[in-house]
């Protein structure tokens, strides 16, 4: 693709976004579908299935850049989309809300608190991780891989016990947050499509078509994204952390949005810090695709952008603790500060990017 011109990569570029966002609605809908009726639910296995779903379009994009060899973008699209991603709580708060209180206030639950904690132990291994010898592969595995996934399934498994029961009032619930349970807007999905007659092999067949949709669309965005890069002289690891990671987001902000207006606020936060302790997951696969180390290649902006998906995690899982009851300009105060954040750590960014 990097002979072709510019204007016909961008249009290639928004087509496969357009179509992973069309593509995850189904995936996202067939998802609560299926989980419902296969009595998933919250188990380990509905988590997995829920994680790879919502991040098929960065499996796609791993795969494509591990093969191909170009494990900046990879690299730059796992760490970049957790920032990202966590930025998406911002758009649910400011175009989802209604009323006076946000996101967080009536998001309010210890055990998304326990989520934001696993995002930021993964992303704490992933640094460690980049200080490695990158010699330290066997069997095309690395060891920092290896213990990202293992730290993530240990985390999985607390979750799943802790949705169950919290030695706590209430069991970790705030008073006064959403009224009806977490997860409440799956069990709808599933009520609709019974309502049309879908049933659970068609159901399936949705996903199955819809995830091919989001891989292929996926291979799209990397091989245009990469060809835009070059025309426009930006690197593939800016590129990859920023444009890329924003089309592969668009999945989460109209499932979250659908989430939030069926006042189902905690399955919006879910689904995103979910998302973004998987994300790192997928050096393990980069790993295998590639035989070498990713971790220890990494730069000096996929630290910096590790640091940021940390740092915008702590303040959204402070704000489910403290339950900021004031909206400004339409949002949490911990939004505010997440949106600032975020914008001061792209500018940072490009500093650390042009300066090494």
């Amino acid at each position: 693709m990097s002979s072709w011109s510019f204007p016909i990569l961008l249009l290639v570029f928004a087509a496969a976004a357009g179509a992973i966002w069309v593509a995850g609605i189904q995936l996202s809908n067939h998802t609560d579908v299926l989980s419902t009726r296969l009595h998933l639910g919250s188990a380990l296995g509905g988590l997995i299935l829920l994680a790879l779903a919502t991040n098929l379009p960065e499996i796609a994009i791993v795969t494509s850049a591990s093969l191909a060899g170009n494990v900046g973008v990879a690299v730059g699209n796992i760490l970049g989309g957790i920032a990202i991603q966590t930025v998406v709580l911002v758009v649910l708060d400011v175009f989802g809300i209604r009323g006076r209180r946000p996101l967080t206030y009536q998001a309010a639950s210890l055990v998304l608190v326990l989520e934001a904690v696993l995002v930021v132990a993964v992303l704490a291994v992933v640094i460690a991780g980049s200080q490695l010898p990158s010699n330290l592969v066997r069997f095309r595995l690395a060891p920092a891989a290896v213990l990202i996934t293992i730290v993530w399934v240990v985390g999985l498994l607390l979750l799943q016990r802790a949705s169950r029961s919290l030695p706590w009032t209430d069991s970790g619930e705030a008073p006064d947050n959403q009224p009806k349970p977490r997860g409440h807007s799956q069990q709808k999905a599933e009520q609709d499509a019974s309502a049309k007659g879908t049933s659970t092999a068609r159901s399936a067949a949705i996903f199955g078509a819809a995830a091919v949709v989001t891989l292929a669309a996926g291979v799209v965005l990397e091989r245009s994204g990469d060809a835009m890069a070059g025309h426009i002289g930006l690197s593939g690891v800016l590129f990859g952390a920023t444009f890329l990671a924003a089309a592969t987001s668009l999945p989460e902000v109209s499932t979250g949005l659908t989430s939030v207006k069926n006042e189902d606020y905690q399955l919006a936060v879910s689904d995103i810090f979910g998302g973004n302790a998987f994300l790192p997951v997928l050096f393990l696969l980069a790993t295998l695709l590639s035989g070498k180390a990713v971790l220890p290649q990494a730069q000096a902006t996929d630290i910096y952008l590790t640091a940021l998906g940390m740092l915008l995690t702590l303040v959204y899982a402070t704000g489910l603790v403290f339950r900021p009851r004031r909206r400004i300009a339409g949002m949490g105060v911990d939004s505010l500060v997440v949106l600032v954040l975020y914008l001061l750590g792209l500018a940072g960014l490009f500093a650390v990017a042009t300066s090494t």
